[in-house]
Parts: structure tokens; sequence; C-alpha cells
């Protein structure tokens, strides 16, 4: 913590030196008048997934309708697939103030508050219901709105959905806990997720998102944990063989700016722009569902992965056999969040 709290500060002198020596990128914005679609407010936008994944293009209608709604006073730069920054730099990234708006996986930002491991938790969410009812429930604005974030100049604002992970591998049909035994996945990072390979018997190693297909391809690990869309979009289909509809997670993202320079943008400006966002997440919400059930097709149609459509009698087996992982960080992450999202089915 005292790591980014000394951050914080750097940043927060960052741009206030910014402000002495002339307006950079909307840091100590006055007006609305001061920006033309000539000369606008640049809001950075790093993420790591490809342009054609669901929140590339969830962030491509962002970045559209905001610049629709500013008639072009305020332009979204948007730079995918890593091309800033890889998931082990973009919160340092944000926090420091290099960009303005990343949208990590949330377990990324275990980094401030353990809590956000709740959605590594074994079939935690029941369907895609159960999920949109967290998004919108007090318990999900308790999280966005922490003081552990705040203390770090960051301002959470909105969930997007990816959805469901499932497991591939390059061995076997994932269905029974000892297919898992001996196998090595990749993982993010998290202690979650490493006792809940540990608990199948299985290993993991915590590989950078945009490394993943390298890592699969030279064996360097057997397998992996994705949506259909991102199983899709980043050809791991061609480095895999067995991929199982375990639905025994899930991927989501949330929306982090950086507080300051949030803040100092001018409040009418601030307005279209978050009304921009409000639109973009409804958006990401719709878009998710079907891109992950067209991404599912394509697989199939690939002809080079079995698919092996789980039974909920064969999920059952493994969420017991996954209960040890609850046992061991429900204090963790808390009893009060892990009983608030189940009592949300």
């Amino acid at each position: 913590m005292k790591k980014w709290l000394l951050l914080t500060v750097i940043s927060a002198l960052v741009l206030v030196l910014a402000a002495c020596g002339g307006k950079e990128e909307g840091s100590d914005a006055k007006s609305a008048d001061e920006y033309t679609a000539d000369k606008p407010l640049i809001i950075k936008f790093s993420h790591v997934t490809a342009i054609d994944s669901v929140k590339g293009k969830a962030a491509d209608k962002f970045a559209e309708l905001v610049k629709e709604k500013t008639e072009g006073k305020v332009k979204v730069e948007v730079y995918p697939s890593s091309q800033l920054y890889g998931d082990n730099d973009e919160l340092d990234a944000l926090v420091s103030g290099n960009v303005h708006m990343i949208a990590p996986s949330v377990t990324k930002m275990v980094k401030i508050d353990p809590r956000w491991q709740y959605v590594d938790m074994p079939f935690l969410f029941e369907n895609d219901e159960h999920v949109q009812a967290f998004f919108n429930s007090d318990v999900a604005k308790d999280l966005m709105n922490s003081d552990q974030l705040s203390a770090n100049d960051i301002k959470g604002l909105a969930f997007w959905p990816n959805g469901f992970k499932h497991f591939s591998n390059n061995k076997n049909p994932l269905v029974t806990v000892e297919d898992f035994k001996g196998l090595k996945f990749r993982a993010q990072a998290g202690q979650v997720l490493e006792a809940q390979f540990k608990t199948l018997g299985a290993g993991s190693a915590t590989i950078a998102f945009g490394e993943t297909y390298a890592a699969l391809q030279q064996g360097t690990v057997d397998g992996a944990e994705n949506p259909y869309n991102n199983f899709d979009t980043m050809k791991f289909y061609e480095v895999q063989k067995y991929l199982s509809t375990s639905a025994h997670g899930r991927l989501d993202y949330g929306i982090f700016v950086n507080k300051t320079f949030w803040d100092s943008i001018p409040a009418d400006l601030l307005t279209q722009v978050e009304e921009a966002l409000t639109e973009a997440t409804t958006f990401a919400q719709e878009l998710a569902a079907d891109e992950n059930a067209k991404s599912l097709e394509n697989v199939k149609a690939s002809g080079v992965v079995e698919v092996y459509e789980m039974s909920q009698e064969e999920r059952d087996v493994l969420k017991e056999a996954l209960q040890p992982v609850y046992e061991e960080f429900s204090e963790t992450i808390t009893p009060e969040l892990i009983e608030g999202i189940e009592a949300l089915k």
C-alpha cells in the first residue's frame, strides 16, 4: 500500500506542475470553451485485448460516443492489445497519470484491495442474470467507491462484462478432478486462482494476457481459462486441443480512471463523457452474451478443437471439489461480499 500511496503523491505533483506550465490533456481545465475539435481534451484509454474483442468494441464505441456528444471537444485515444501497457503495467500507468483510463480484469485490483478476487471464486455466479444483478447492486457500488481506490487516486466508474471462463488444454478433455492432475495452466495473478488449480491437483503460472498464446504454443503451460470470446479473438484455438464448457469463474472488467485527471474535466464536458460511458456500458453488456455465443460457434466450426459440453451434474462435482477455496479465502474477500453476491441469485 505504501508503494501505491507514493505513486499517488507523484501523480498529484505531476498534475500540479502541468497546471503551472500550461494546460496538457485536460489537467486543470477551467472551461469547456478552452477545447475545440482542433485542440481537444485527450483521454488516453489503454487496454490489453484485441480490437474485435468485447472490450475492444466497447472501448471504440465509447470513443465514438464521446466524439459525437462533445462535438469533438474531447477525444478518446484507445490503445488496444497492450500497445501502451500490458497486464502488469497498466495499473501503475493509471496511478502515475501516464494513461487516464483502463479496463482491466477486476482481479488486477487485488493489488489495492483483496476483495476484488471475488470474481475468481469458483462457481460463485450462477448465470448472466446473476452477474447483471451484481453489477447493478449496492454491493458492487461499495467496491467501486471504496476508500482503497480513492487513496490511490483511482475512481471506479462501471463494470463491463466479458463472460464465464472455461477450461482448455492440450492433453485431454477436462471433466473430472482427475483430468486436471499434473497439468499446468496460465492464470492471472492472484492467490485464489493459485488455490483453485492446486485444489484440482494442477499447477499454475502467472503469464501476461498478451503472452499467453506464445506460452501455450511453446508448451510453457498446458492450458488456460478464458471466456469463449477471448479464446476465439486471441486465436487460442490454434494452440489448444480441448475446451470444456465449465463456466466455473468470471472474467469481467472494471472501468477505472485517474481521479485527479477525471475530476479536472470541465463539468459540462464531464457530463457528456459520462453519458457516453453509460451508453457504452449498456452496449458492452448487450454485446458480451452475443459475442460469446458467436465465438463458441466459431471455435466449434474451426474443426481443430474438441468442445466438451459439461452437464450441470459434472459442474456440481467440480464445485464441491473446490469448496476448500471458499474455506481459505472467505475471510479475505469477506463474508459480507460473498454472501451479498450469493443473495442476488
